[in-house]
């Protein structure tokens, strides 16, 4: 008897969850994001580096080119010997431009995460307290449903106004 107890016990205890009442609201995190004013200095920042970068690239490949079209023009008159060490030489120059060019795109990843995370972390922060303060049950991202009920609640404003944003 005391089983059976138990057991109707637990098997109740789901009913009393789905009787509170769950509130869900969502966010686009994008639009709040694009709108940070941190956001424009952050692309600023990034934008030089990659301005930076590329300019680095650039001389390299000219470099290239250049060493490039000498060994053609004179690769007639060279002797053999001089002739492999400057095709290795032009080789080199290759690679060296290909490992800089992926060290470039690596540096701007991490850059781009080094200057977002803030931002990020600061609109997470303004989603949890708009939550805490609104009694929602979840707060997710608009663009993860694929229906949205209207007793749904778009938050982005509310999480916006806690950040200061029009």
């Amino acid at each position: 008897m005391l089983k059976k107890i138990v057991l109707l016990s637990f098997l109740c205890l789901p009913l009393g969850m789905i009787a509170q009442e769950v509130k869900i609201a969502y966010v686009n995190s994008a639009e709040i994001f694009n709108v940070m004013p941190e956001t424009a200095a952050a692309e600023s920042e990034l934008l030089k580096l990659n301005q930076s970068l590329r300019a680095d690239i650039q001389g390299m490949e000219a470099e290239l080119n250049k060493k490039y079209t000498e060994f053609m023009q004179q690769s007639d008159t060279l002797v053999q010997s001089i002739k492999v060490r400057r095709m290795q030489e032009i080789e080199d120059l290759k690679n060296r431009i290909e490992t800089y060019y992926q060290q470039a795109e690596q540096q701007v990843a991490q850059k781009k995460n080094e200057v977002q995370a803030p931002i990020v972390q600061k609109i997470q922060d303004a989603i949890k307290s708009v939550g805490d303060e609104q009694g929602y049950t979840f707060v997710m991202e608009k663009g993860a449903f694929l229906y949205v009920s209207p007793k749904a609640v778009d938050a982005t404003n509310q999480v916006k106004a806690k950040l200061g944003l029009k």
